[in-house]
C-alpha cells in the first residue's frame, strides 16, 4: 500500500514538472517585431533612411517574426533577393503579400530583403533589410541596413536591443533548474 502512495505521488510530481517546463518553453518564444512600429509599412516620410534606422535598433532572431502593417490598397510586401532589393526589381508573384498584416518568420539566420511593389514606393524608401542571427545569446551584430546610403551608426553603446528575443536554450536553462528543483524537493 505504500509502495502504490509513492508511485501515484511520484507520478504527480512527474506531471507537475512536465506542466511547469511546457510553460517555460511557451515563454522563451520568439518576438515579433511592427515593421516602423507606429508608422508600419509605408513610403517613409523621414526620408530612405527610416527603415535602415528602425532596424538598425534591432537584433533579429531567428524564429522572430516581422509584421507589416499596410493599407492593401496602397502597398504590399515581397520578399525578395539582394540583387532584387538593390534595384527595387519587382519578384515573381509567389513572393508578394498583399494582405495586412503580413507576418513573415525569420526563419534562417543571414540577411532579409523586403519591397513594397507598388511603382516607386521602393525606389522612394519603402524597402527593408534585416541582419537575422541564429541566436539571441550569442554576440549582436549591427544589422545590415540600405536604402541607397550608408548603414547608420549604433545609437549608443549598449549592445542589448530593449527587444531582443529571448532565446530557446535560455528557456531550457531555465526550465533544467525548476525540474532539477522539483526532483530534489519532490521526487
Amino acid at each position: 500500500m505504500a509502495s502504490s502512495s509513492s508511485s501515484s505521488s511520484s507520478s504527480c510530481m512527474g506531471l507537475i514538472v512536465v506542466v511547469v517546463v511546457a510553460a517555460l518553453l511557451q515563454c522563451a518564444t520568439a518576438a515579433t517585431y511592427t515593421v516602423g512600429d507606429t508608422t508600419g509599412w509605408t513610403i517613409p516620410s523621414g526620408g530612405a533612411q527610416f527603415y535602415p534606422n528602425w532596424a538598425g535598433s534591432k537584433t533579429f532572431v531567428v524564429g522572430d517574426i516581422l509584421s507589416f502593417n499596410f493599407s492593401p490598397q496602397s502597398h504590399d510586401v515581397a520578399t525578395v533577393t539582394k540583387a532584387q532589393y538593390d534595384a527595387c526589381t519587382v519578384p515573381s508573384e509567389g513572393n508578394i503579400i498583399r494582405t495586412s498584416p503580413a507576418n513573415i518568420t525569420l526563419s534562417t539566420a543571414g540577411n532579409h530583403y523586403y519591397i513594397c511593389t507598388f511603382s516607386g514606393h521602393c525606389s522612394a524608401g519603402q524597402k527593408l533589410t534585416v541582419n537575422v542571427v541564429s541566436s539571441s545569446t550569442g554576440t549582436p551584430t549591427t544589422p545590415t541596413v540600405s536604402a541607397g546610403g550608408p548603414s547608420p551608426p549604433p545609437t549608443s553603446g549598449d549592445s542589448t536591443p530593449p527587444n531582443a528575443a529571448p532565446s530557446l536554450v535560455a528557456g531550457f536553462g531555465t526550465a533544467g533548474v525548476v525540474a532539477a528543483v522539483f526532483s530534489a524537493f519532490f521526487l
